[in-house]
């Protein structure tokens, strides 16, 4: 019975965002238990108390840029958009410009590209980060860019990361910048 109520829930929430949860189906299918486990993240990932709603999304694009060719990256701008995120916050963290940010979404972008690559200014940026709202905002910043990766490699390790892309905001398709390496 859990296993056909999740089905409903993956099957519902891929017509929701047209998100192919195949790779999730797979799981629950042939790893209930794993699955089962692996689906308490869902509420971490959604967690966010004090960073605004353009900086949490702006440390998860940072985080699914790295690890996805288009879909997950899809996934976080539609639910981005769902929450309130604006457009052009949106599309000025896929692009990686910067000066188009408000100030909360470029000190999150910053941080998350920081950690990402293991920068030597990743303690200044996480001070930032700190001082604009408090540890809280650095642990929910790192669970955004961190949970964002999960998804994708997950896929990618099951065999359904093959299908590429294009990104777009509210049907506008987006330039998006490599991530570096």
């Amino acid at each position: 019975m859990r296993k056909f109520i999740m089905r409903r829930v993956l099957r519902a929430f891929s017509k929701r965002y047209n998100y192919d949860a195949s790779y999730l189906e797979m799981m629950l299918d042939e790893a209930p238990s794993a699955f089962f486990e692996f689906a308490k993240i869902e509420a971490v990932s959604r967690h966010r108390e004090v960073v605004p709603v353009e900086a949490y999304f702006a440390a998860k694009l940072v985080g699914a840029l790295k690890e996805d060719c288009g879909p997950c990256v899809q996934l976080v701008v539609d639910m981005a958009l769902e929450a309130g995120m604006p457009n052009n916050q949106l599309e000025a963290v896929l692009r990686g410009d910067v000066a188009a940010m408000t100030a909360p979404t470029a000190i999150a972008f910053r941080f998350a590209q920081a950690v990402e690559q293991r920068s030597p200014d990743e303690n200044e940026y996480r001070d930032v980060v700190r001082a604009e709202w408090s540890d809280k905002g650095v642990i929910e910043l790192t669970l955004a860019l961190t949970i964002s990766r999960v998804f994708p490699m997950l896929k990618a390790g099951l065999g359904y990361a093959a299908q590429c892309r294009r990104i777009a905001v509210e049907g506008q398709n987006v330039d998006v910048v490599k991530q570096a390496a």
